[in-house]
């Protein structure tokens, strides 16, 4: 992609009703546009992004078994007043009526769709177990919204929803969702911490939210810096393994201030190891049995032959929302370090040009062109600007290397460097050796 091609829409000022650095930045480097108060359009650039996003969170529910499906945004009520939700939910629930004057709601999520999809084709044990998931956009009218992506209105989130015979084998299905959130996390260069949370409208019994810090995280947070040191890799995907990885892992203190004891915190951590900080809730599963199914009589046949409601579980990770947590967790000072999972492109080509000089641009476009032979995704700044201006600019885009062509290129070298860290001279060879490795 040529950038002078590209549709970005960046702004040299700072947004004044930004108020954090990934709403600022989503709206300096064009990523998003405002349509109505928490609802946003997602331009190029951020759009990009956020489907790399959706991407890695897809190929980690598929890695444990979860199938992917799509129900859609607008759903009846008669299912939510069935199982009791459609009063209590509150005004967050956007309801609507259609020309016949149907009771209509924009899905806020998706407890009582999929369980009534559910019941009417699954009928045996011999079914079970089950996983689905579903990556779709939501909508919840909050009284505030702020923050841009962080606590919007309309939002894009994968939700998944599991299905078992009984309660042992649900939390087993549980263990499975939770090791794939660490491993979604870890493929998008954040550490997130899992904090036993409370379940909210969800319901249910069993709950964890996932954690990343951040100095602007909405939640303040205390845990044990030890849980950082548990290598994910160690634990096999069986059934006693992931039992013994949730153990493990919630066997550290960590929670978020609802559920905050300084005498429990100072009593199980040592002072040296002691987190206090803020955090970003990028992901909630929750177990919660009966709790849809048995309203909403959701049966099936036990290898006894009675009927049991099915147990259930509900698991989200917001993949808009990721967008923002990710910049929140990497931006600093006018630089964005995107992780190369998720990263807009995977190098960017910034040649010193002018009107009357255009060797440079030539060399660059021989390079761009090489590049992409290798089916590497590289962006040709072919603007024509000073030096220092394209460097503000591709540190605030955050193309994680540059391939810089000025006066100390010669030859088959050129200067490489990684955002925000040294440049050093390369050949071509080894500069693709690196971008690939």
């Amino acid at each position: 992609m040529f950038l002078s091609k590209l549709f970005i829409p960046i702004t040299k000022d700072l947004p004044s009703e930004a108020k954090i650095k990934s709403h600022q930045l989503m709206l300096r480097t064009g990523m998003i546009r405002q349509s109505s108060a928490g609802i946003y359009s997602w331009l190029p650039l951020g759009f990009k992004i956020m489907k790399k996003i959706e991407q890695i969170v897809r190929e980690e529910q598929n890695n444990i078994g979860a199938q992917e499906m799509l129900m859609p945004t607008i759903q009846s009520a008669d299912i939510w007043k069935e199982s009791g939700r459609y009063d209590d939910y509150g005004e967050e629930m956007l309801r609507i009526k259609d020309r016949q004057g149907r009771e209509m709601l924009y899905g806020p999520t998706n407890e009582e769709l999929i369980t009534e999809i559910f019941r009417s084709s699954v009928k045996s044990y011999k079914s079970l177990p089950q996983m689905l998931y579903h990556i779709q956009w939501k909508f919840r009218d909050e009284v505030r919204p702020r923050f841009g992506v962080m606590r919007c209105r309309e939002f894009f989130m994968k939700d998944a929803y599991s299905f078992d015979i009984d309660e042992a084998s649900a939390k087993k299905s549980y263990n499975k969702m939770f090791f794939a959130y660490l491993k979604t996390f870890k493929r998008l260069g954040l550490e997130a911490i899992p904090m036993a949370a409370d379940t909210g409208p969800i319901g249910g019994d069993l709950s964890h939210e996932f954690v990343i810090l951040a100095e602007t995280g909405e939640s303040k947070i205390y845990a044990d810096k030890k849980i950082f040191k548990i290598e994910l890799d160690k634990f096999k995907f069986n059934d006693d393994s992931l039992a013994n990885m949730r153990k493990e892992l919630t066997s550290f203190y960590a929670v978020t201030d609802e559920k905050f004891n300084k005498s429990e915190f100072d009593k199980a951590v040592n002072k040296s190891d002691q987190i206090i900080t803020k955090g970003i809730e990028v992901g909630h599963i929750f177990y919660f049995g009966d709790k849809y199914s048995k309203p909403l009589n959701c049966l099936v046949d036990s290898q006894e032959g009675k009927k049991n409601s099915v147990k259930m579980g509900s698991y989200g990770i917001g993949v808009s929302r990721l967008v923002g947590a990710i910049i929140e967790a990497k931006y600093n000072k006018d630089i964005m370090k995107w992780p190369k999972s998720v990263s807009p492109f995977d190098v960017v080509i910034i040649p010193s040009i002018s009107k009357n000089n255009t060797e440079n641009l030539t060399k660059a476009n021989k390079i761009y062109q090489e590049l992409k032979k290798q089916n590497i995704d590289v962006l040709l700044d072919d603007v024509d600007e000073n030096m220092s201006a394209k460097f503000k600019k591709h540190d605030l885009i955050g193309v994680p290397y540059q391939i810089i062509i000025g006066s100390k290129s010669k030859g088959d070298q050129f200067e490489f460097k990684e955002v925000n860290g040294e440049t050093q001279t390369l050949s071509l060879k080894e500069i693709k050796e690196k971008i690939k490795n």
